[in-house]
């Protein structure tokens, strides 16, 4: 059964619970199966990558880990 959820992709929110409390931002995606979204500059993780084509070096990249839906609030606009 399909879950109705109130945030969506593009909305503004604000993180209400977590090491981010306070913080705002974008919505960038929505994952109504597990309940989760990630926000714009929140939940940042350093993920390793291995080198390829595109990045011969390999390295580190920050990137924006999903949390779950009940640690944001929609702002009103």
């Amino acid at each position: 059964m399909a879950v109705k959820l109130k945030i969506k992709k593009g909305d503004n929110v604000k993180v209400i619970t977590g090491d981010d409390k306070g913080k705002t931002g974008k919505v960038l995606a929505v994952y109504p199966k597990t309940l989760k979204v990630v926000v714009e500059g929140c939940k940042i993780a350093k993920k390793a990558i291995k080198p390829s084509d595109k990045n011969p070096n390999g390295g580190f990249i920050n990137k924006e880990m999903p949390m779950d839906i009940s640690n944001v609030a929609k702002i009103q606009e």
